[in-house]
């Protein structure tokens, strides 16, 4: 489920009087030597890249914000990456991707309904080698249509018209047919029901699954096309490779292109498709075969009831890798590479003994390995496994996430970007002589003169005795002879790492900047410590996560450097639970609670939310199934704990959060305010689970920070 993870929040606050009474009166653009919320939106954020099909010119996007125009800018870059492999750039310095590149494109387009540029790719045509990508089209047509350009000229032409537009871009090894997806529509609205009734507003719903993350089903599904390419520049109709079927590829809402690839000879495409029928208890994803013209569907994944996702086809044809994870039910479970051998139709892991979770599986150029990223103790590292020996090497270190991209098409090098705590998304190029990593320098000059936090990774032992692993932010300026407030990171999920990311909310730099010692926690269900680890929340929500939060809390109190009268828990979604969990069993520790998209009563939240599999397996299934089961929901559900509620807490939601809908948040402030606690409510009425807008992640940030320094600043 993710509870957290996985991204979509949009945002205006209740009460907004009271709001702008007690919030800040920056300006929208701050000036510094420490990030502010503001200078946030300065940054360039790294998109999609593509590898030219020789090697030698990297294709990238980029996106920049206008805090004032409430939008964004995303742009087509090129960079000459041979320059990079012939080493004439030092590894590790700036400018590694020789001169700034120039931007190709850039579309100005508003954050919301409307898709911008992306689906970037290569094709070798016979008038030249041409980049692909999708953006608004031209005339009265201003849907998202397939584009070419000439890298060269820079000629640009609009391949398609397609009514409603495009999607999930890709073209053909061959260059002759682009693949991309289009919302089919499929069921009838009431109106087309009850067709004496066009002004009657209502939904008739018979099944689950009606409304998912932040979206209402919108009565049409996804479905993969394929249209040729001609020699003469010209798109032919597309052909629908799902005709019929009522489900979705890539699978909503967080799919995207990877979950369908061309086969080498651009004869086959391989899909990820949910067929089942009950969508909201099961994860049983496939992996189907079918013909580049149409035809017959075919699953090689009969019989794997879990997720099945990402097919992959070998350069050489012979294999498709894809990531499948085994149980059924379980979103969070280890996700191994599979390997499918298309002439005996036989399927192995190839990951078998690997205590750990895979991502973004990328073929080498020969066929005889793989590159994939996982998380490793608080951090994300990339790996190659050999397809023979299943060999794991890992390519990668140092205290950053890494996400593999793109595998370089004529050597063992390949594309990641890079993060970390400090700063942002940069690309790099991996090499295979000694894992250097040469790093580019999108936000180098917006760092230059920037005071940086320092991150300091701590363990403590858990109530049980095992180790915990912690990072610790410290401000730019620590001094261990002052005393400064703390802020409990609690990590949402509520399977996801506390790894090096630098978010754009839940940014660890930013709260360091502003003052604060932040204690970052590992706890129990988190991988990157292997599956035994990861599965313990499953069932426990309430048990020993928490108690590994309150112990490396109750370690951070006894530094000298902590004010233990100034402490502060925060987090979103099983984050956001986790604090209304210590608002009733943290006794007196907190002085200032934060709640984004929390759960706070489990019966609600098991009859209100949209996918069933998660609740089912993490929570045991529904309240009433069992007397053991209603127990656990009454022993773990924090609206039961509000008799003890004392701190001051501040809650979080969005109107159009599905996942966690949003009566959990209003359910929490009523209780806090029935119970006299000092509360507020920030309430987004056309956000989801996340924030989105450039203006409401802003004022996101102000009245997150406001409640902490209003609560915590103060010295006794």
């Amino acid at each position: 489920m993710r509870l957290l993870s996985n991204r979509r929040w949009i945002a205006v606050c209740l009460l907004m009087t009271c709001m702008f009474e007690w919030g800040r009166s920056e300006p929208l653009h701050a000036e510094g030597k420490r990030i502010s919320t503001e200078s946030l939106f300065d940054l360039g954020r790294v998109g999609e890249v593509a590898i030219s099909p020789d090697g030698s010119q990297l294709a990238y996007l980029v996106t920049r914000y206008d805090l004032g125009e409430n939008s964004s800018r995303t742009e087509l870059h090129l960079a000459n990456l041979a320059r990079t492999m012939e080493g004439k750039v030092a590894e590790g310095k700036a400018n590694a991707f020789g001169s700034p590149s120039k931007p190709l494109v850039d579309d100005h387009i508003l954050l919301g309904p409307t898709k911008g540029l992306n689906s970037i790719g290569w094709a070798v045509r016979p008038e030249a080698t041409l980049l692909i990508y999708i953006a608004p089209g031209e005339g009265e047509n201003k849907d998202p249509q397939a584009w070419s350009i000439d890298p060269k000229s820079e000629a640009k032409k609009q391949l398609t018209q397609v009514a409603g537009g495009i999607s999930n871009l890709k073209v053909s090894p061959t260059a002759n047919a682009l693949a991309f997806t289009i919302d089919v529509k499929l069921d009838a609205t009431v109106q087309e029901l009850y067709a004496d009734l066009p002004k009657a507003d209502a939904r008739i719903i018979d099944s689950l699954m009606y409304r998912h993350w932040n979206a209402w089903h919108d009565f049409a599904y996804s479905h993969v096309h394929v249209a040729s390419w001609n020699d003469d520049g010209t798109v032919g109709e597309a052909k629908d490779l799902m005709a019929g079927l009522k489900a979705d590829c890539p699978l909503p809402p967080m799919g995207g292109s990877e979950q369908f690839n061309f086969s080498p000879d651009g004869k086959e495409l391989a899909l990820t498709i949910k067929l089942v029928n009950n969508p909201a208890e099961s994860t049983d994803s496939s992996i189907f075969l079918v013909p580049a013209v149409g035809g017959q569907l075919q699953n090689i994944t009969p019989g794997m009831v879990g997720y099945d996702t990402e097919p992959i086809y070998s350069a050489d044809g012979k294999w498709i890798a894809f990531h499948s994870m085994k149980r059924p039910g379980f979103e969070a479970d280890r996700n191994r590479i599979m390997l499918y051998e298309r002439a005996q139709g036989k399927i192995r892991e190839l990951t078998e003994g690997l205590d750990q979770t895979t991502h973004n599986a990328r073929w080498s150029h020969d066929s005889t390995h793989l590159y994939f990223d996982s998380e490793y103790a608080g951090t994300q590292q990339a790996y190659e496994i050999q397809v023979q020996s299943g060999r794991v090497k890992q390519r990668t270190t140092g205290q950053f996430d890494f996400h593999v991209q793109a595998a370089h098409p004529k050597t063992d090098a390949f594309i990641v970007t890079q993060q970390s705590m400090l700063r942002p998304n940069e690309l790099a190029l991996v090499t295979q002589s000694d894992g250097n990593v040469t790093i580019s320098t999108i936000n180098e000059k917006f760092f230059a003169d920037k005071e940086l936090p320092t991150i300091d990774e701590r363990w403590v032992r858990a109530s049980d005795g095992k180790q915990i692993q912690n990072w610790v932010i410290l401000p730019p300026d620590f001094d261990p002879t002052k005393r400064y407030p703390l802020l409990v990171y609690c990590q949402g999920g509520p399977q996801g790492q506390v790894g090096q990311f630098f978010s754009y909310r839940w940014n660890f730099h930013l709260m360091a900047s502003k003052g604060y010692v932040v204690l970052a926690v590992n706890r129990r269900g988190l991988p990157g410590f292997g599956q035994q680890w990861n599965d313990q929340i499953s069932k426990d929500w309430g048990g020993q996560a928490m108690k590994d939060i309150l112990a490396a809390t109750d370690s951070m109190l006894t530094e000298p450097y902590i004010d233990s009268k100034r402490v502060g828990a925060v987090g979103a979604s099983f984050g956001g639970y986790t604090v209304y969990w210590l608002m009733g069993n943290a006794e007196s520790r907190f002085q200032a609670m934060i709640a984004h998209c929390g759960v706070f009563n489990l019966e609600s939240m098991y009859g209100s939310t949209e996918e069933l599999f998660f609740v089912n397996y993490d929570l045991g299934g529904p309240y009433w199934s069992s007397q053991s089961t209603q127990a656990s929901y009454d022993a773990f559900s924090p609206h039961r704990f509000i008799g003890n509620w004392k701190t001051p807490l501040l809650v979080i939601h969005g109107e159009k959060d599905f996942r966690v809908p949003v009566t959990q948040g209003i359910e929490a402030f009523t209780a806090a305010q029935v119970q006299g606690v000092p509360s507020r409510f920030l309430y987004f009425p056309e956000e989801g689970h996340w924030v989105t807008k450039p203006q409401n992640g802003v004022l996101w940030n102000r009245v997150f920070f406001d409640w902490l320094d209003r609560h915590l600043t103060a010295k006794p």
